[in-house]
């Protein structure tokens, strides 16, 4: 069993910062990737931001220059800085993980989500 869990999330003024946190626990063997993904209503789901295992970053095109996602392997947590925010990064913030377990080499994990909300 793999558990993610997400906190940081909340209500913030346009133009202000919020940091969000994903933990990684159970049976892990090691993590390979890790992202951010976001769902505002009535849209899909996108990718924000990933870093791998080795520290490489991908940004979406709309947070490049305000967000920064980083991690820390040693705790099993990715990080993802906002800065900067705007009305349209109100959506729900889901953490993934591409997990190595003793089993399985790759496998999917989603945290349950965590809402972030921007105010005009």
């Amino acid at each position: 069993q793999v558990q993610l869990v997400e906190s940081g999330g909340g209500l913030v003024q346009a133009g202000g910062s919020l940091r969000l946190s994903c933990v990684a626990s159970g049976s892990i063997f090691s993590i390979n990737a890790m992202g951010w993904y976001r769902q505002a209503p009535g849209k899909q789901r996108e990718l924000v931001a990933s870093i791998t295992s080795g520290g490489s970053t991908n940004y979406a095109d709309s947070v490049k220059g305000r967000f920064t996602i980083s991690r820390d392997n040693a705790k099993n947590t990715v990080y993802l800085q906002m800065n900067t925010m705007k009305p349209e990064d109100t959506a729900i913030y889901y953490c993934n993980a591409d997990i190595r377990t003793i089993f399985y080499p790759h496998s999917d994990y989603w945290g349950q989500g965590t809402q972030v909300t921007v105010s005009s």
